[in-house]
Parts: structure tokens; sequence; C-alpha cells
């Protein structure tokens, strides 16, 4: 008899103590994800912006899975000089076609190109050129700067001017830069220095601010008279490592990434009272028991 109600007991325990845990993985999934090692949403993915470089009338651009134009994802361009947000997509290959304003999904893309978009890495797919020469470059970008630098890299996409030589304070980046073409990053001080662009025809200049830890991309457009410049920010940055590229969401800082710690201590505390509570119920029966001499 005993032994039954004891049973009945631990029973009982072993059911109040897996309620507590079964609540929070209810509540909060992605605690239940991080407890069992399962991979998060973005573990598969990296991201794509597009950078409107060609004078002239914008197109669309829509971007699909390499073979499966069915389902194709349209971006909007607002003109030359334009640049959209990163866009999260699954890894894989993928085709960038480009079709003017109107024209069927369907239609012959007026220019298009295929690349591979890998796992944690960004991608910059510019069109670049004139309305009859333009073309698309695809360039992969980096995220995080060294310690104490700032990256910086510069795009010609001035089509009346071959070539431009750039500098951002005492630091030349490209020498004789072709149109169509792009610098590699490169490791300067942050600060608010002046970038200067130079070519037979043209000149300009305008000052910009660095932060610590970002990364830039340094345009040169043409303007109504000369040159433009335009400072894309890549990557705002920060003192610690990213765990990700941009636009990765809440990631550690998202309401409620605190359950997967306060389950192990809620299931230990609810357990501990619990058979506490087990030990006094079999004292007092024991008291009970006991014959009197």
């Amino acid at each position: 008899m005993r032994l039954g109600r004891r049973l009945v007991l631990l029973t009982a325990v072993t059911t109040l103590l897996g309620g507590p845990v079964a609540a929070i993985a209810a509540i909060s999934p992605a605690a239940s994800a991080a407890t069992t090692g399962a991979p998060s949403a973005a573990a598969n993915q990296g991201w794509v912006r597009c950078a409107d470089l060609s004078p002239g009338t914008p197109e669309n651009v829509y971007l699909y899975p390499f073979g499966n134009p069915q389902h194709p994802i349209m971006l909007m361009h607002e003109g030359y000089g334009s640049v959209t947000e990163y866009m999260p997509v699954a890894a894989g290959q993928y085709t960038l076609a480009m079709r003017p304003p109107g024209a069927s999904s369907s239609s012959p893309p007026s220019v298009s190109t295929s690349f591979m978009v890998s796992v944690g890495s960004n991608y910059t797919v510019a069109s670049i050129g004139t309305a009859t020469t333009r073309r698309l470059k695809v360039l992969q970008d980096q995220m995080t700067a060294p310690r104490g630098h700032v990256l910086v890299r510069v795009i010609q996409a001035s089509s009346k001017q071959p070539q431009v030589t750039v500098s951002v304070g005492s630091d030349v980046l490209a020498r004789q830069l072709a149109f169509g073409s792009a610098s590699q990053y490169q490791a300067i001080k942050p600060g608010s220095p002046t970038v200067t662009f130079s070519a037979p025809g043209g000149h300009a200049a305008m000052p910009v601010t660095l932060a610590e830890g970002s990364v830039h991309t340094i345009v040169v457009l043409d303007a109504a008279s000369g040159l433009k410049i335009d400072n894309v920010t890549d990557a705002a940055g920060s003192m610690d490592t990213p765990m990700g590229g941009a636009a990765t969401g809440l990631g550690g800082t998202a309401p409620g990434g605190a359950a997967p710690y306060l389950a192990p201590w809620l299931a230990t505390l609810v357990g501990g009272l619990l058979l506490a509570a087990v030990g006094v119920f079999g004292l007092r029966r024991s008291r009970r028991t006991v014959p009197r001499p």
C-alpha cells in the first residue's frame, strides 16, 4: 500500500517537473531549439542587395532561384545611384534579370546574370553602363573591419569619365580606376576625412564620416556637371564582431532570449520544492504509524 502511494507521488513529481519545461518550450520555440542544438532560421541564409549605377531609364530587377523563374522576387530601382537594402535569401544559385518597366516577368530580359549565394555572405549586384551597354556586376561584400580601422572600397560608375583616381584624406584608394570597375577593400583609420575624385574632365570632393569598425563603398557617379560622390554604408560596425551579416533581425537581443537559461533553474526549483513536500508528507505518515510503547 505504501509502495503504491509512493509511486503515485513520484509520478506526480515527474509530471509537475516536466510541466514548467514544456510550458517554456511552448512559449518560446526558439528556446527549445537552442537547448537541443537545432539550427536557427537564418543558418542557411545569405544577403543580396542591388545597385542601379546605369544612367538612363531605371529597369525592374527580378531575382529567382536558378532555373526556376516561376515565382521571382521583384526589386524596384529608384533610378541611377540608388541602392536597395540587403535582402535575406536562402543559400544557393540565383539568376538576376532586368526588364523595362511594364514588361512581363516572363519576357526576355534586357540583361541577366547568375551567381551563387553562400551561407552568411553578403553581395551587391550592380547594374553598370549606359542603356546600350548595361551589364550586371556581382560583388562580394565584407561586413567587418579590423579593430581600430575602417574598410573602404570604390566603384567607378561614371560613364563620362573613363578613369578616375580616388583618395580618402591622404590614403589613395584607387589610381586610374576604369569605368565599371571596383577596387578591393582597403583598411584606413576612422575619422572625418575628405573623399577626393580626380579625372581629366572632372573633379569632386566631399567630407565623409567613417566610424571605427564600419565598412563603406564609395561610388563615383555622373552629375549634371562633373562628378558626384555617394558614400554607401555596407556595415555600420561595432566594437564586437557581429554574429552574421546585415539585416539578421533581433538575434540574441530578441524578447524571450533568456528562456533557455531559465528553464533548467526553474525546473530544478520546482522539483526541489515538490521533493521537499513529499519528504514532509512521508515523515508525517511515518510518525503516525510508529506503535506507542
